[in-house]
């Protein structure tokens, strides 16, 4: 199933430079840390307390599948219903709708225009409660916030005795052989 996932590395640069290509590529890079951050997770490491009253990694891992949703309803100007459904997911379920969502954004993103993507809006719907903000915050906000998250969960497998493959190469993103 690992093969089917998206990520495992980024693949060539876009043959040209735009803002799409640019936003693209940076969720491209947290797909690939993902990936990786989460790979041969075990029960002990999705369950692991750092013991200062912060998140468990489970709770981490579902908040930044629910920042993957956001990046993608962004990237397509749809809403972002609040509260997240997440009762009840499967880890590997999540993992791989992280991954899923992660590689859709990056798609879209890389076709748009700078018209375009001036266009876009993250919006959020909580009842009859509706708000909207320019796309400007998806990267200091989702984009960011995951990226910064997914560092969280490589510390926290370290912590657990299971760090991540020493082959992985964020640079190139593409492991080392």
């Amino acid at each position: 199933m690992a093969q089917d996932l998206p990520y495992r590395e980024i693949g060539d640069k876009p043959s040209n430079f735009t803002a799409g290509t640019s936003i693209s590529r940076m969720i491209d890079g947290l797909g690939y840390r993902y990936y990786w951050a989460t790979d041969g997770l075990r029960e002990e490491d999705l369950n692991y307390d750092p013991g200062n009253g912060g998140q468990v990694c489970r709770d981490v891992l579902i908040h930044i599948y629910g920042l993957s949703t956001t990046i993608l309803n962004g990237a397509k100007s749809e809403a972002n219903i609040r509260p997240l459904e997440t009762e009840g997911m499967v880890w590997e379920d999540t993992r791989a709708s992280t991954l899923h969502n992660l590689k859709q954004a990056s798609d879209i993103m890389k076709n748009l225009s700078e018209e375009q993507i001036n266009e876009l809006k993250l919006i959020f719907k909580r009842g009859e409660r509706s708000s909207e903000v320019d796309f400007w915050h998806m990267l200091n906000g989702p984009l960011s916030d995951a990226i910064y998250h997914v560092g969280q969960v490589v510390s926290y497998r370290r912590s657990a005795g299971n760090p991540i493959d020493s082959k992985v190469n964020v640079f190139n993103g593409k492991n080392r052989d």
